[in-house]
């Protein structure tokens, strides 16, 4: 038994015809690449910083031989968006919302290169779906308030994928053009070195088409290049792979974590998108038996699983790679599957029903589920369950004196020590000892700063009748090490996470 398409009624056709008209315009990507910016822009500088966004704002501020010299040592895979960043900064400075806002609009970008692709191999009316469902995933809202570079990376698959398939369809075998390609590609590797896997991806939509030797030669000799000058990004990410060593202890290659916190966050979009999901294949191979969008979805369901298959098999036989931000670069292509299956669910429905208005009912729900998480992504304790360093970092400022000394917490792993505060957010510190770094972090080759335990700079206090301990929790060594010296606990402040304690000497 198949399933056959039911042929709207006449006003009802007209109406979707004419939306398909509308929604083959040159501006609707960008449009739609305004939304998904306005939408990640929403509460973007409310979150506090958190470890991730710290590397990438420290790493930017430092001076360029520091920071090269960093590369070379640890982070190289990000060091392409570091020096972007240093520019970035330079010219208007490190708070939150401005940082992030390159994320924005990587985000509104990669949105406008989704509608493109998609209603280029499929039809209008899945680009423009495609693209809004895509500015409301969750995983994409989130990277679109983050100091890192993933947004970006998602910018730069989309509209490589969108090159690559022009270049293909028009049989192109211009040297220059490939090669170009070539250049660009491996550009994008050093954007971020997992976007490699997007040549698997080309390498299938290549296979399926079949454009003839000379088109197959010209790809050939390009991905040649690329993976040549990709080389050495990939050299240095296997020469430091032991940076990301720690994701063997963190256990999250987990069905939970590849099912919901991946790309959807919360359960019930997850079960939302994945319906979806399922349904594109059934629409495209049932329903429409669509040979062009046969090939099409084979490339667009290689690009949205197979990373994540790829690391999670790696991670459990080579070495640990898996992590949930790692496969952003994904989400458009998840976006156009989920666009998919809403379009098979409006083509079951009776004929009756307007197409355009169910397919906008559909996009709807799916905006509806997504208010709550964004809600939730855009608190002030949102990022890292619960990074509070710019409030403790406020609570400081408004109650030390200058002259103090300040104290951090060391016990945690590096990317949550409180120390952090002091680096991000300098002003709120102004005045204070800092009586226990050793060297700054602008003068060294690692991430953080470099600083002694403080039993071992107790002559750091002569002269410091109070001391402020900002710690990760009320069990503070630090505060017991102060009171076998003599001072006493004059104050306790509760931020969120970390504790501020005044302690004075009598």
């Amino acid at each position: 038994m198949t399933a056959t398409i039911t042929v709207p009624t006449a006003p009802s056709r007209r109406r979707w015809d004419a939306l398909h008209t509308l929604l083959g315009g040159r501006a609707v990507p960008w449009v739609v690449g305004l939304f998904a910016t306005l939408v990640s822009l929403i509460g973007i500088g409310t979150p506090s910083y958190w470890g991730d966004e710290a590397a990438s704002v420290l790493a930017a501020e430092r001076p360029l031989p520091v920071m090269f010299g960093m590369i070379g040592h640890i982070d190289a895979v990000h060091g392409l968006y570091y020096a972007f960043l240093h520019v970035w900064t330079g010219a208007f400075g490190t708070a939150e919302a401005v940082t992030r806002f390159p994320s924005a609009i990587g985000v509104g970008l990669a949105a406008a290169g989704t509608v493109v692709l998609a209603r280029s191999i499929f039809t209008p009316a899945i680009g423009i779906t495609a693209g809004l469902v895509f500015a409301v995933i969750p995983q994409v809202t989130r990277m679109g308030a983050e100091t890192r570079s993933y947004a970006l990376g998602m910018a730069a698959v989309v509209w490589l994928t969108v090159w690559f398939v022009s270049l293909v369809r028009r049989r192109s075998t211009s040297r220059r053009s490939w090669a170009l390609f070539a250049i660009v590609s491996a550009a994008s590797m050093y954007l971020f070195l997992y976007l490699a896997m997007l040549l698997l991806v080309h390498a299938t939509w290549m296979v399926l088409q079949r454009p003839g030797r000379r088109v197959m030669r010209a790809w050939g000799w390009s991905l040649v290049g690329a993976l040549v000058l990709g080389a050495p990004i990939v050299i240095a990410g296997i020469a430091q792979r032991e940076q990301i060593a720690f994701l063997g202890r963190r256990d999250y290659a987990t069905p939970e974590s590849v099912l919901v916190g991946q790309w959807f966050q919360t359960p019930a979009f997850a079960v939302l998108a994945w319906l979806l999901i399922v349904l594109a294949p059934i629409g495209v191979l049932v329903v429409r038996r669509s040979s062009r969008q046969r090939r099409a979805l084979a490339m667009i369901a290689v690009w949205a699983l197979a990373p994540t298959a790829l690391l999670i098999i790696g991670n459990t036989l080579v070495t640990p790679m898996y992590n949930l931000r790692y496969v952003t670069f994904c989400v458009p292509a998840v976006a156009i599957m989920m666009a998919l299956g809403l379009r098979t669910i409006v083509d079951l429905l009776p004929k009756q029903v307007d197409r355009a208005v169910a397919t906008a009912v559909g996009v709807a729900l799916v905006l509806a589920l997504a208010i709550p998480v964004l809600a939730e992504q855009r608190g002030p304790f949102a990022k890292d369950d619960g990074s509070d360093l710019r409030q403790t970092a406020e609570v400081v400022q408004a109650h030390a004196s200058p002259g103090d000394a300040v104290v951090f917490d060391q016990s945690v792993k590096p990317s949550r020590k409180s120390r952090l505060a002091i680096d991000l957010y300098p002003q709120a510190f102004a005045g204070l000892d800092d009586v226990a770094l050793e060297t700054s972090y602008r003068d060294r080759p690692e991430l953080w700063d470099l600083a002694a335990p403080l039993s071992e700079i107790h002559d750091q206090l002569i002269g410091h009748d109070t001391v402020w301990v900002v710690e990760g929790s009320s069990t503070s060594p630090n505060v017991a090490d102060l009171e076998a010296l003599g001072y006493h606990v004059e104050q306790r402040i509760p931020v969120h996470r970390s504790i501020v304690f005044e302690l004075v000497r009598s």
